[in-house]
């Protein structure tokens, strides 16, 4: 590889010579170890987390006693059954036929059971307008909403034989369904097309259909490679269908970006007019090395969701840092391989207008560089202050909103508007029976759950619980005698709006279960629930952020100070990182929250921010924005160790990489603004924070700020006290060809440390 005279040192630098030399072998190792993965992954099946082990808390003390009892809750249903006319009760004749009918309707398919009367539950709202019928599905709860469909006809049937009454089912059944039958298809059409949106990006960048594919299947490799693996791990740390998506969006983003860098600047070297050994060897050097910190980098991010203690965050952290650290090796290794084998023929497969032939043919002048931002850079560096206030004023403006962010699990009308009748079903119930449709759920556990003094304690709990104002009632009491437990199901004051239903759980767990339940000997009584979830949730998860944040930047920044072995490019790009993430977070409260300009894009304003979005966005922005940041900062100080002053080195890295930095931002921004556009609100929240996150950091972020930060400090950019000297050296020799450049020197004429 090359001239042999020079060695460079370096982990990439290696591990790209040994591919280059080796080329088959590398390309069959990485073979065999996607199909072993694979095949692994596909033997040992994978195991998904236990809804006890989702939440700490209470909710997950009472997911526990459910699950050792070996009690498997049905899906419950409900019929309302509501007047339209404002003369219509419930206690009358037609109305009491209309009830009847739903009861032999629903029965008579043989697909529920305990299917309860009203009027023996006493489930008639206030103003007496209102009625509910209530039972469960038979069969396991997970897939009801695959047998629900005769039951809805059922109802259907008789709604279409009482015209002057409201007639409507809802449940978890029913809304299983109606959001497989709605949205189902929604996120594979969102997966399946973030393929084709980054292949045509790459196609337009590159020009050539071969150059093109090599990220796109290297990612997807990687991708492969990492499921497999996910079975195998799950086995040790359960895994899940929402971690699987975070990992192929990271995967796809990281892996396409890896390539991209490297592909680039392999292309990039032989326009220069190197021969293509020496152009990979550089490539191998520069952008293979600026992948392995980047990567590492973004490891070290997705581990601080290992740290919350929650187990879909800990699932989607591992998942993604293993797709992470797949597709940085492929790039390294196998990517090396294959430019090996192909040489020129990387440029098979030119598309018209996009790459034309005279691209290779040109005078060899070196880097192409970006009109448009060498323009930028010419205004940037020339007033640096200017453009330091200017710009972090824009940033700190759009971050303001997040002072305010309020977080919470989101309702079912907040999540999917009014676009689903069932989500009017929903808005009906909670009105006439406010909390009714998501209950508190009070687990009893007891040695004997008929003892004189539990049976006491629950009935005075029931009583409390509505004189205490938690509940307007009615609060419903099953009793599991052969395990010993009772389920009090408890519709909270509030309903639908969060912030009440929490002061009424409040209640309940502070004062109304201390003074009935709480007084008898050996019994325990944990409180869960669609509310208290989103509590328990939202409190363990403000409990992780202070560890979390803290672990990320700590080791993003020890990472930074040993790969560049300055302290001031290590303080520089947290600091940077960190306005990125809360540009990102003034957004989201902005659009999703306040409703400023949602329209927009295609959401509204929800009144609140979904629970695990803010650490889910801070620990994937913070490691993304990482690439462009590593990917950057290296070619300038490759520029400065070939002899440019600093200025020069900034504006010469900034240009040079515009053109990659720029197709990568493209592609990670169409790839997450794809999820944008789902019906979700949860999802459009992820989609638009990530994408608007990218983009202002491959732009304002990369493009003014930091070149600007950097030309105000100049020299001291390469800061380094001398007591830090002794950590360990994980910088790298570019080029064979940088070592016979001038050595970088200050002012004073010494030698630059870089």
């Amino acid at each position: 590889m090359g001239t042999g005279d020079t060695r460079v040192r370096g982990l990439a630098a290696r591990a790209g010579g040994w591919s280059a030399r080796h080329r088959w072998a590398a390309v069959g190792i990485w073979v065999l170890f996607v199909v072993l993965a694979m095949g692994l992954g596909s033997a040992a099946g994978r195991v998904d987390v236990k809804d006890s082990d989702q939440l700490k808390g209470e909710t997950h003390t009472a997911a526990k006693i459910i699950e050792d009892a070996g009690i498997d809750e049905p899906a419950s249903e409900t019929v309302l059954i509501q007047a339209k006319g404002a003369g219509g009760k419930a206690t009358d004749s037609d109305f009491r036929a209309a009830v009847a009918a739903v009861m032999k309707a629903v029965e008579g398919t043989g697909k529920v059971t305990d299917v309860t009367s009203p009027y023996d539950t006493n489930t008639i709202s206030k103003d007496g307008r209102s009625a509910l019928v209530q039972f469960d599905m038979r069969g396991e709860a997970d897939t009801a909403g695959d047998r629900v469909e005769p039951v809805l006809k059922a109802v259907e049937g008789v709604q279409k034989e009482h015209g002057s009454l409201r007639i409507e089912e809802i449940g978890g059944a029913s809304m299983m369904k109606t959001f497989s039958d709605a949205f189902g298809d929604d996120f594979e059409k969102a997966e399946l097309s973030a393929v084709p949106v980054a292949l045509g990006i790459l196609l337009i960048a590159f020009g050539a259909l071969v150059a093109a594919l090599l990220p796109v299947l290297l990612a997807v490799s990687a991708i492969m490679a990492t499921m497999g693996l996910m079975g195998v791990v799950s086995h040790v740390m359960p895994m899940s269908d929402t971690a699987n998506s975070v990992m192929l969006l990271v995967g796809l983003a990281v892996g396409v970006d890896y390539c991209l860098f490297y592909l680039r600047r392999e292309r990039e070297e032989r326009q220069a007019g190197r021969d293509p050994q020496t152009a990979l060897r550089i490539a191998a050097a520069t952008s293979g090395r600026a992948i392995i910190v980047s990567g590492v980098t973004v490891c070290v991010a997705m581990a601080g969701m290992l740290f919350t203690g929650l187990a879909e965050f800990e699932a989607m952290g591992l998942a993604s840092l293993m797709v992470v650290a797949v597709a940085m090796v492929g790039s390294v290794t196998v990517l090396p391989a294959l430019l090996s084998l192909l040489g020129e023929r990387v440029e098979k497969g030119k598309i018209p207008f996009l790459h034309p032939d005279s691209r290779l043919r040109r005078k060899r002048s070196g880097n192409r560089e970006s009109r448009f931002w060498t323009a930028v850079l010419k205004g940037v560096l020339a007033k640096p202050v200017v453009s330091v206030v200017v710009a972090a004023g824009a940033l700190l403006a759009i971050a303001a909103p997040a002072l305010g962010m309020k977080t919470q699990n989101l309702t079912l009308d907040q999540e999917f508007g009014d676009s689903l009748p069932i989500v009017q079903t929903y808005n009906r119930v909670n009105d006439a029976f406010p909390g009714g449709s998501d209950p508190a759920e009070v687990v009893v556990k007891a040695a004997d759950i008929n003892a004189p003094e539990v049976t006491g304690a629950l009935a005075e709990f029931k009583e409390r619980a509505i004189s205490s104002g938690a509940s307007r009632g009615p609060v419903e009491i099953k009793l599991h005698d052969a395990q010993n437990l009772a389920f009090v199901y408890v519709p909270l004051v509030g309903g639908s709006d969060f912030d009440k239903a929490g002061q009424s759980l409040d209640t309940l767990r502070d004062e109304v279960r201390p003074a009935t339940l709480g007084k008898v000997d050996g019994v325990e009584a944990p409180i869960t629930g669609q509310v208290a979830g989103s509590k328990d949730f939202n409190d363990q998860l403000t409990g992780a952020v202070v560890p979390v944040f803290a672990f990320v930047v700590v080791f993003a920044f020890v990472l930074m100070l040993l790969s560049f072995r300055s302290l001031t490019v290590a303080i520089t790009s947290i600091v940077l990182n960190l306005l990125s993430v809360g540009a990102a977070y003034g957004i989201l409260v902005a659009v999703f929250q306040h409703g400023w300009g949602a329209s927009l894009v295609g959401a509204e304003g929800v009144g609140a921010i979904i629970t695990w979005l803010p650490l889910f966005l801070f620990v994937i922005l913070f490691g993304l924005s990482m690439d462009y940041h590593v990917f950057v900062v290296s070619r300038i100080r490759e520029a400065r160790l070939r002899g440019r002053t600093t200025r020069d080195a900034i504006q010469h890295g900034v240009v040079t990489t515009a053109g990659v930095v720029t197709s990568a931002a493209v592609i990670m921004v169409a790839v997450f603004a794809i999820f944008g556009t789902l019906s979700m609100q949860s999802m459009k929240q992820m989609g638009v924070g990530l994408a608007a996150a990218v983009l202002i950091d491959a732009t304002i972020i990369r493009g003014v700020l930091l070149p600007a930060v950097m030309a105000l400090l100049g020299e001291r950019n390469w800061y380094l006290p001398k007591w830090l000297n002794r950590l360990p050296d994980l910088t790298h020799d570019e080029a064979a060809d940088a070592v016979a450049a001038p050595a970088a020197r200050d002012d004073e004429g010494e030698p630059v440390r870089v």
